[in-house]
């Protein structure tokens, strides 16, 4: 072998490695944990977990009264969430977000009468828990041959809307195939988008990789799907080895091949991709053993450099302009200042000192004047270049702060490489002004990176996103009804107001904002107010949030029964006429029945002839029906009252 290249999307993807996170965690802390089902598909971690008292049940009924079950990253059908609650269990639901996406769309469909249509494989514990929240009302299809089978059957008076998603982890070729077989005719259909995009990032690059390898190994569980569906996808192209473990690596003739590929599955930890790539490693080693030990004794007895070499050299001289150095040949060896550093405040002294030891990259040789130019800035920058690519290979969230903004997007640098933040992948709003990021420290992650040209393009979004959806995690892990939140009004609409509790929205309720009958949200709250809230109802399927805000002590009714009482005189003001009598309001909110018959100390015949909306009065409190919340108040009472007094 000559060349050993791992696939840039391999190993776990976020759903997977939150599921088993969740699942350390828990024994980290002494937890009896109980998996419905292996957490993922991958022998090795799921044998790790066992060692360390993890167990695996395949049915609620087996679970110990204090156990914890975790609902693994495949997610399962409303039946079973319904079993957990009626056990009594505590429960950590590891479903993977994208699937619990798609339970989300299943329900919803099928409430509004449509048929679901499902590619994947229907033995799959991930198709099985979507179709677990169907109701039945679907069909499950593996590839555009059966899809094309039901459209050929289909009933001439079926009318009900086909609504299609994916398995996570269908293969992205075979999903196009099948949207191909929808008739052109049938225009009662609609198509989610539900393969997860590492999957279908995972399934490109390991399409381009095996297109150019001689082998394609593809590491991962045997009942993996999506690591069926990898090798399946290189298959095509090349010579193609499913393998769990680098203990399978024996059985394969790898020898004469130049090019090995690797990928690994979603479910595949990096320990063991790494595991496999030390042991090719070594397969490599003995197979070229002599080759590089002739090579050695070549290089001994006649060293030369070459223009793109990295090389070992001590410093010999320094002065202002560039360094001196030894390289060990017949070459004299020079660095000069814009090639020692990019940094203009310093002077070749503030680097090196005479005695060093550095690595150098060549940049020309004059053997007819035994001279050679060299480098250290382009190691630094090779050396931040390599910590670039690792960071987007194993997701590293880096930080650095934006330093220009230029046409559709921001740049910035790190680690002596610059970094692209497009305009979509800054968090910002469509048409929002990037110049408020300028100067301002950001979080990112490496989502591409140009080797010719020694740069990157980062995303702020997927950072943002990610928190997101970890903060979502935990919030539906962590909050009870009745819990109480500080957040800020995000929108408002005419039926109430969205509050961000810190990555997630709840709403208020128009009904919860105050005691007072509102027409719109806006006559009590703005966008941008604090509000202290508390948790009304949860609702994790649907993934809404009811919130309240109204409190007791501001009821008005409260308010009155703490402050009156029968027989008080008060000050009221005519609300509303009717035929019966009048309306007075007591205080805000409060309204109490002036009867006809209290208007005045005379028999009244029409309760306009006497009062008017807005005449202020004085009332006694005559009756106070705490049950109904009914007050009743006379003017009569006030003015025979007066007329004792007066005599």
């Amino acid at each position: 072998m000559s060349k050993i290249v791992v696939a840039e999307s391999a190993g776990f993807c976020f759903g997977v490695d939150r599921a088993v996170q969740m699942v350390y965690n828990e024994l980290d802390k002494g937890t009896k944990v109980a998996t419905l089902g292996p957490i993922i598909h991958n022998q090795d971690v799921v044998n790790d977990m066992a060692k360390r008292g993890a167990r695996i049940i395949d049915s609620v009924d087996e679970l110990q009264p204090d156990e914890t079950v975790v609902i693994r990253s495949h997610g399962v059908g409303r039946d079973i969430y319904e079993q957990i609650q009626r056990k009594g269990n505590r429960m950590l639901d590891a479903t993977c977000p994208f699937v619990s996406k798609i339970h989300r769309i299943v329900d919803e469909k099928t409430k509004e009468g449509c048929f679901i249509l499902i590619a994947g494989d229907a033995n799959h514990p991930e198709v099985q828990g979507i179709v677990g929240h169907c109701d039945e009302n679907c069909l499950v299809f593996k590839d555009n041959f059966e899809l094309k089978h039901f459209f050929e059957n289909l009933d001439k008076n079926f009318q009900k809307t086909l609504a299609f998603v994916a398995q996570t982890t269908y293969n992205i070729l075979i999903w196009g195939k099948c949207l191909e077989e929808i008739p052109k005719h049938y225009e009662n259909v609609v198509i989610f988008d539900t393969i997860c995009n590492a999957t279908d990032a995972r399934q490109t690059d390991a399409r381009e990789l095996a297109q150019k390898s001689d082998i394609m190994i593809v590491v991962g569980g045997h009942h993996s799907s999506n690591t069926v569906k990898l090798y399946e996808v290189c298959s095509r192209y090349c010579k193609t080895y499913h393998i769990e473990n680098s203990d399978e690596l024996d059985t394969l003739n790898l020898i004469y091949a130049e090019n090995v590929g690797i990928t690994a599955g979603a479910s595949t930890p990096a320990y063991i991709i790494k595991e496999v790539l030390t042991k090719m490693a070594e397969i490599e080693k003995e197979t070229i053993q002599e080759e590089e030990n002739f090579q050695e004794l070549l290089d001994q007895s006649f060293k030369k450099i070459h223009t793109g070499e990295k090389v070992k050299a001590t410093v010999v001289s320094v002065n202002n302009t560039e360094v001196v150095v030894d390289l060990g040949t017949k070459h004299t060896g020079y660095v000069a200042l814009d090639d020692l550093t990019d940094d203009v405040t310093k002077k070749p002294e503030d680097i090196v000192s005479v005695g060093d030891e550095i690595e150098l990259i060549v940049i020309k040789v004059n053997d007819a004047e035994g001279t050679a130019s060299l480098s250290k800035r382009k190691v630094d920058e090779q050396a931040g270049y390599e910590k670039i690519v690792k960071a987007k290979e194993e997701k590293i969230i880096l930080e650095g702060t934006v330093q220009h903004v230029v046409n559709k997007g921001v740049t910035l640098n790190i680690y002596g490489v610059r970094v692209f933040i497009p305009a979509s992948q800054t968090g910002l709003p469509r048409g929002a002004e990037l110049e408020q990021l300028l100067k301002k420290k950001v979080e990112f992650i490496v989502i591409e990176v140009t080797e010719g040209r020694k740069r990157a393009v980062g995303s702020i979004r997927a950072v943002q996103n990610a928190r997101k959806e970890e903060a979502k995690a935990k919030f539906w892990e962590t909050t009870s009804i009745g819990d109480t939140f500080t957040g800020k009004v995000k929108s408002l609409t005419s039926f109430g107001a969205f509050v961000d509790l810190g990555g997630i929205d709840g709403m208020v309720h128009i009904s919860e904002l105050s005691w007072k009958r509102l027409k719109h949200p806006s006559e009590v709250v703005s966008v941008g107010d604090t509000l202290e809230v508390y948790i009304k109802d949860l609702d994790k399927e649907s993934g809404r949030i009811s919130l309240g805000y109204k409190k007791t002590e501001d009821n008005p009714w409260e308010i009155f029964m703490n402050n009156y009482k029968v027989g008080d005189i008060v000050k009221a003001n005519i609300v509303s006429i009717t035929s019966f009598g009048a309306f007075a309001q007591i205080v805000d909110g409060i309204d109490g029945l002036i009867h006809i018959s209290q208007i005045a100390d005379r028999k009244v015949e029409s309760v306009k002839d006497v009062l008017a909306v807005g005449d202020e009065v004085d009332v006694k409190i005559i009756d106070i029906d705490e049950d109904s919340k009914r007050i009743s108040i006379s003017i009569r009472a006030v003015l025979e009252e007066k007329a004792d007094n007066a005599e």
